[in-house]
């Protein structure tokens, strides 16, 4: 993985720190949650609903953190937004502290929901003007990496502390956490979004409901964006059981709290693998074909962990499903970033936000009712086969999308590169874009 970036920009290093803090914080949560409900209820829908819930405020904070982002300072957004956050894991706390009421289970991460999907328009937003054009790739997997680090630390510390210290202690590491972060954040410089002298059609500045339409208005006749938002839309409606680990773990593996965490760390511990050791995902250039056929892994692998019933096995695949999920996540998210202009770029980020953290509590809802209707592992083996149909009904649909190519890579090798690199950094005036760095 190339971290070359990381040296050449401090607020970058800022990002990268925060980041990890509150991922590792807010994965606690995302176990402590469902298990808290389904110890309360006994009920895999219950803990699909609860997850439901989050759908309409996280949407609606990723598209609203949109619009603020490509008209204020980006730094700010992410400082406001991180700290109302802070506020709702607090909340969890002391409900946990002082009775563990069902009905804040259900509002205060719906809150929390919206407000992070805030702060993730607003750092996805950022990301490119960290680094150069040929760089955003390679930041994007580090990101990534970063990300499936608190993926796989937290629902896995978790997993130990819910059956140690207490549901309690978890909420209260997650407040810790992201104090730290709001830290970090304050620590950058002011993130500004640029402006084109001739701006793009739907760069609306002011925020609100005009800026959102505008955005969405962008979208219209550009098939590869719409594709990767699709994509990854169908993947994790319906390949993304979560709310049925809880009913998992606790009849067909065995284990309690312990098998949980586990269950929910395996796929970011095949995400972080796969992030690691992802200094060639950069340099793909078929990107859509890439993404297709990472989206059909995926599916292949949940449906495989609805047919065994050993627990080590289904570790495995679901560590398949993380690596071939975090290969796609890299490409889409380069693919919009590169492909909209700076002053819309909050706004796509905002609804590539609100699909890829939306759609997963509409597929809770989805496998949760489907569990209650049949079996927690038909609803398994189903969501798997239905996200490896919709892969190729869209692949179908939108050949543009099928046949997208990486705008960044070129046939120069890598060391090459490098000392092109240092050459133009050393001939271009201050003050001038250096070739290929417009946004």
């Amino acid at each position: 993985m190339d971290v070359s970036p990381l040296r050449r920009s401090r607020d970058l290093r800022c990002l990268v720190a925060g980041q990890l803090l509150s991922t590792a914080g807010g994965s606690l949560t995302t176990v402590a949650v469902p298990f808290q409900v389904y110890l309360l209820t006994r009920a895999s829908l219950d803990v699909g609903l609860v997850s439901l819930a989050t759908v309409l405020p996280l949407i609606a904070g990723a598209l609203l953190g949109g619009s603020l982002a490509d008209a204020a300072d980006r730094r700010k957004i992410l400082l406001c937004a991180q700290s109302l956050t802070l506020l709702c894991s607090a909340g969890l706390a002391v409900n946990a502290d002082t009775g563990a009421a069902l009905w804040p289970l259900f509002a205060l991460p719906a809150m929390a929901a919206g407000f992070a999907a805030a702060t993730e328009s607003g750092l996805s937003a950022i990301l490119p003007n960290l680094a150069r054009r040929s760089e955003v790739a390679a930041v994007n997997t580090m990101f990534q990496a970063l990300f499936q680090i608190g993926g796989v630390a937290g629902p896995a510390v978790a997993g130990l502390l819910l059956a140690g210290a207490g549901v309690r202690f978890v909420y209260w590491m997650d407040a810790a956490t992201m104090a730290a972060a709001i830290a970090a954040t304050f620590l950058m410089g002011p993130q500004v979004p640029q402006v084109q002298q001739v701006p793009q059609a739907g760069a609306h500045q002011r925020p609100g409901l005009r800026s959102i339409v505008d955005g969405f208005s962008y979208l219209r006749g550009r098939p590869v964006i719409q594709g990767a938002y699709l994509i990854d839309i169908n993947a994790t409606v319906f390949g993304m059981p979560r709310a049925v680990f809880p009913a998992l773990a606790l009849t067909v593996f065995g284990g309690g709290a312990r098998t949980l965490g586990f269950l929910y760390a395996a796929p970011a511990a095949g995400a972080l693998l796969g992030a690691v050791t992802a200094g060639w995902i950069p340099r793909i250039r078929r990107q859509g074909r890439a993404v297709i056929a990472a989206v059909l892994v995926w599916g292949a692998a949940i449906a495989c962990f609805g047919l065994v019933p050993w627990l080590l096995a289904a570790l495995a695949l679901l560590a398949v499903a993380g690596c071939a999920d975090v290969i796609s996540a890299v490409l889409r998210g380069t693919i919009i970033q590169l492909g909209v202009p700076d002053e819309l770029r909050g706004r796509m980020m905002g609804m590539q936000m609100a699909a890829v953290a939306g759609a997963p509590r509409i597929g809770d809802a989805e496998s949760g009712a489907v569990a209650a209707a049949f079996t927690p592992l038909a609803s398994v083996v189903s969501g798997g086969l239905a996200c490896i149909a919709g892969a190729l009904i869209l692949a179908r649909l939108l050949p543009a999308f099928r046949r997208q190519t990486s705008p960044a890579t070129t046939q120069t090798p890598p060391r090459q590169q490098k000392a092109l690199n240092r050459t133009r950094n050393t001939t271009i005036p201050p003050g001038r874009p250096a070739p290929g760095s417009e946004t």
